[in-house]
């Protein structure tokens, strides 16, 4: 969770809100692209049938690439029907271990990228293709 909350806020422009209860949510201009959702009945554990209390939410940029992300061999992300046709995923904060840092950098800035005022992304991704050059 520390290097999610480190990536996310080197994002331009990203704010944290905490809710009480001490869950992150990642925002950029009032838009929210990342955060630790809060127990739903829409995701429980499959064993216990108990509500999942430690599940992320990030953004992505289209049904495509959730269908991607959905169809990855680990089984790393999930989703709900709560999220039918709607672009994000779904992923348990212990998965976290079972993909690498920069793997978790490209989901924070894709996520930002789909929430990001397209002038500030543009900036933000002309500065980092100069820097990779």
């Amino acid at each position: 969770m520390r290097e999610l909350d480190e990536h996310a806020l080197a994002m331009p422009q990203t704010t944290k809100d905490v809710s009480d209860d001490g869950r992150p949510s990642y925002v950029v201009h009032g838009k929210l692209f990342c955060c630790h959702r809060s127990r739903r009945r829409d995701a429980v554990d499959t064993q216990t049938g108990e509500r999942l209390d430690d599940v992320l939410m990030f953004r992505v940029a289209d049904l495509g690439v959730k269908e991607l992300l959905l169809a990855d061999d680990r089984g790393v992300f999930f989703t709900t029907p709560h999220f039918d046709g709607y672009p994000a995923v779904l992923m348990r904060i212990p998965d976290l271990a079972r993909i690498d840092r920069d793997e978790l950098r490209d989901m924070v800035v894709e996520a930002w990228l789909t929430r990001a005022q397209k002038r500030v992304a543009k900036v933000w991704l002309q500065e980092h293709a100069e820097r990779e050059s």
